[in-house]
């Protein structure tokens, strides 16, 4: 199994707080990781250093072509889907008009939104506008695909699709790493669990495993929380 991402010791300092604490992190080909942590825990800080976003303060990462997919979204508001996936295969990669067109909407075919390739964002529901945002972050075919919670404004239907969505990619030959609040989607669609606490991972490993029987203090007081904020 070939490595599309490769974190060693990361580490990140804002004023007198340290964001992250010598990070170690890999994503295989065919993986599905999920990065899971109260909040501040670094998770989402770690997706931005992973994506050349922000710089940090020391170790590495190796990785090759790297997609995102924020938590918001952020399409161009003016353009229709099919246009907000062509914009940086044309503009940036030169890649010919028409095949970039067609490129698209395979990928939106294959995301179960080929019907809504015309649509501006606002006409989009939040699962649409999040598969649309993620055909765009595939677009220049990268290895490596990066999601910033991606189940925040998704309601159980679209979130058991979303993550069928996910495992097909993984399936393909692609590493998929996201950061999530949801155990419930975790455990039923991610390959592994990587638990942050203050900076530092305190526990990985299969997530029906670590989510049901955590070691850590952190993974039990993370599951405490969710559950209280399901309530």
């Amino acid at each position: 199994m070939n490595r599309a991402l490769d974190v060693k010791q990361l580490r990140l300092t804002r004023g007198t707080r340290e964001i992250l604490r010598g990070v170690d992190l890999h994503a295989d080909n065919g993986e599905v990781v999920a990065l899971m942590g109260l909040s501040g825990s670094g998770k989402t800080t770690i997706l931005r250093v992973i994506a050349g976003l922000e710089a940090s303060d020391g170790g590495t990462v190796t990785a090759g072509k790297v997609g995102m997919v924020f938590q918001f979204h952020y399409l161009f508001e003016h353009l229709p889907a099919i246009d907000n996936i062509t914009l940086a295969p044309i503009e940036v990669h030169k890649l010919p008009a028409a095949e970039a067109r067609s490129r698209a909407q395979d990928l939106l075919e294959q995301l179960g939104v080929g019907h809504r390739a015309a649509a501006l964002p606002r006409e989009l529901s939040g699962g649409e506008a999040q598969r649309v945002a993620i055909a765009r972050a595939l677009a220049v075919d990268p290895p490596l695909l990066l999601l910033d919670e991606p189940t925040a404004s998704l309601d159980p239907a679209r979130r058991n699709d979303l993550g069928d969505a996910l495992v097909k990619l993984a399936q393909s030959g692609r590493a998929l790493v996201m950061t999530s609040h949801d155990d419930e989607f975790v455990r039923d669609f991610a390959t592994r669990v990587v638990v942050l606490a203050n900076g530092e991972v305190v526990e990985q490993g299969d997530p029906r495993t670590v989510l049901t029987n955590p070691v850590h203090p952190a993974t039990r007081e993370l599951l405490q929380v969710e559950r209280a904020r399901q309530r």
